[in-house]
């Protein structure tokens, strides 16, 4: 089996929100805040930069975050090109049942693939990772999967490391470590 071609699900933990890395976001792109209507950017966003999801749904928003948009506009962003479009999003979820409150969550997080490559994923993990901390959580999550190398790369750069719980987590870490830059502890 290549992990890297099987969709299996894994979960990352960073212990603590401190020294979080710092990247700006290049000119001309610039950030902001969820405003009404971003419903539709979010779903777009997400369909184009996800080939491995099948339950991208307008339905699909709501059912993630609510639709509370003091809550969303204090924890969502989304990242614009020249032109003022959304080109990308992620989100510092909160308290979801994961082991304990001090832990927020880094949601949702995609750049359309025409921006890829760019240096933009590091500029919005800046961003949800500082957003967690002023929010008050003291540690993170996220899940994502092994098929999605790239993004394991870059949550590893920002000091996430494998969750292991189980033999089988083990397993699966120890068989993706060939095709991730970056090393981390079992």
């Amino acid at each position: 089996m290549n992990v890297t071609e099987t969709d299996i699900p894994v979960v990352m933990i960073r212990d603590d929100l401190e020294n979080i890395p710092q990247f700006a976001l290049p000119a001309p792109y610039r950030a902001r805040c969820y405003q009404p209507g971003d419903e539709e950017s979010w779903l777009k966003i997400q369909i184009e930069a996800d080939k491995y999801s099948d339950d991208l749904t307008p339905e699909l928003f709501a059912d993630s975050f609510g639709t509370d948009p003091q809550i969303l506009a204090k924890r969502q962003f989304y990242l614009l090109n020249q032109s003022g479009a959304a080109i990308g999003t992620a989100t510092s979820w909160s308290y979801d049942g994961y082991r304990d409150p001090s832990y927020g969550r880094i949601h949702w997080v995609a750049i359309l693939p025409e921006y890829q490559g760019q240096g933009l994923a590091k500029p919005l993990m800046t961003l949800v990772c500082n957003r967690l901390k002023v929010l008050g959580h003291r540690r993170a999550y996220l899940d994502t999967s092994t098929v999605r190398a790239p993004a394991i790369n870059l949550y590893l750069r920002f000091g996430f490391r494998p969750e292991i719980s189980t033999p089988h987590d083990r397993q699966v870490w120890q068989e993706l470590a060939p095709h991730l830059k970056y090393p981390y502890q079992l």
